[in-house]
């Protein structure tokens, strides 16, 4: 026989994870939509000149890549941004702009997997392109911040950066045609720390230790929010590169603020670049305070030259993604998800099979009414049926046997309080709802 087993990086959802990840995906394309993001979507399949060369090299050794039966050269998409740059250059004309999408969807990379990290994953991505305006880049860090609050979090962190600020800086250090690689081996610091940073960047870019101890200086730069602006300010300001980050920095967080954003939930990190090449201006990432060694959980920033490898056509663009399985995996090792793993929230226990129709037209009303009902499939003892419904997470079963029916009641059992009442069956529905907390 078959050893029935999944792929390492690869997992199977069951129902109670599965409900979690439905639930999450209602709130990200809620509070979406409440922006003004319309929904998208694309291929898993891309050809792989698509793909290549858009995030850097070592994203570039991560691509799921082949050939199809038609022999053409194919990959599975890494992330949803550069599907969604090649996208927009090819219906632009017909969208308009500026245009706002979202899209969620499975990406898959082959990398090392670890707490939260797996091979192929969800993202929910929501972006705007079209412009340059910085406008479009604090509502990026509005969203995070609705999103991660919708999805009931209380304790997180977005983290700021601009790379207009880094790549202005490095300039300074005489470092610009570096930047890609340095970038690159910077946005490792949190994981490895600053000795075996150090070591890998001038590995990788063949600078000296002097320089890149700079870099790493600049990474740490002390201070509270405006602080940590001031400084870099008055030390490189006079770069018109830098003096655009850190005006762009600056208005973020003023708008934030009288937006009604607490200020502990926003934070101006240096050390954040993100790792991927086509990033151009204001970086994101998101910590769970309680958890942050499993790393940012919403990320993104601004891209302006992105979709100018598919079309002569100026697409700036800026946006941000939900990881949706890695912050599953933080829930779950917080203890915040719910053990349920049924979506309906009452079992109709079957007492008597010959009351099989009056079940199913009492759940059919319930239904109606907007409650999800399950009706157990066989007239089993009552206490095996109360035992699945605790199992499954239901927090109602709906009884009624022979003598409810000639007395035209049904009881309603409160599975989590362990307390019973009785109720006119005309008023069903309306008793539920108060059980439910509904009314």
């Amino acid at each position: 026989m078959i050893q029935p087993r999944t792929l390492k990086g690869f997992r199977d959802c069951l129902p109670d994870l599965m409900l979690q990840r439905e639930w999450m995906l209602e709130q990200a394309r809620r509070v979406y939509r409440s922006y003004g993001f319309a929904p998208i979507d694309t291929p898993a399949l891309e050809y792989t000149e698509i793909l290549l060369g858009k995030g850097g090299a070592e994203t570039d050794k991560l691509i799921y890549r082949f050939k199809d039966h038609g022999d053409r050269d194919v990959a599975l998409r890494f992330d949803l941004t550069v599907p969604f740059a090649r996208f927009a250059a090819q219906y632009i004309g017909q969208l308009g702009t500026p245009f706002k999408r979202y899209h969620m969807g499975p990406v898959w990379r082959g990398e090392n997997t670890g707490q939260g990290r797996y091979r192929e994953f969800w993202q929910c991505d929501f972006d705007t392109i079209g412009t340059t305006s910085n406008a479009a880049d604090i509502e990026t860090a509005l969203v995070i911040h609705d999103l991660m609050a919708a999805l009931g979090l209380a304790r997180f962190e977005i983290r700021f950066n601009n790379r207009m600020l880094l790549n202005g800086v490095l300039e300074q250090f005489g470092m610009a045609d570096k930047a890609a690689p340095i970038l690159r081996v910077l946005d490792k610091l949190p994981k490895i720390g600053r000795e075996a940073t150090q070591a890998e960047m001038v590995e990788a870019t063949g600078c000296t230790a002097d320089q890149v101890a700079k870099v790493l200086d600049l990474a740490a730069t002390p201070g509270d929010n405006r602080g940590m602006l001031d400084q870099v300010q008055q030390q490189f300001g006079g770069h018109a590169l830098v003096a655009e980050g850190i005006a762009r920095l600056r208005q973020l967080l003023d708008v934030a603020g009288r937006s009604g954003i607490p200020d502990d939930r926003l934070r101006i990190d240096l050390s954040i670049c993100r790792g991927l090449d086509y990033y151009t201006g204001t970086i994101y990432e998101t910590f769970l305070t309680d958890l942050p060694g499993i790393g940012s959980v919403c990320s993104g920033g601004r891209y302006d030259d992105l979709a100018s490898l598919y079309t002569k056509q100026k697409l700036p663009g800026v946006g941000a993604s939900l990881g949706l399985d890695r912050l599953l995996a933080a829930l779950e090792e917080l203890k915040l998800l719910k053990t349920v793993s049924t979506p309906a929230p009452v079992l109709l226990i079957q007492f008597s099979a010959d009351h099989l129709g009056d079940y199913q037209k009492t759940a059919r009303d319930l239904r109606a009414a907007g409650i999800g009902v399950e009706v157990f499939p066989e007239a089993k003892k009552i206490g095996a049926q109360l035992q699945y419904a605790e199992k499954r997470g239901f927090r109602l079963a709906l009884i009624a046997g022979p003598d409810e029916f000639a007395k035209g009641v049904w009881k309603i059992k409160d599975l989590a309080k362990r307390a019973e009442a009785t109720t006119a069956a005309a008023e069903v529905i309306e008793a539920v709802r108060r059980s439910l907390g509904e009314l």
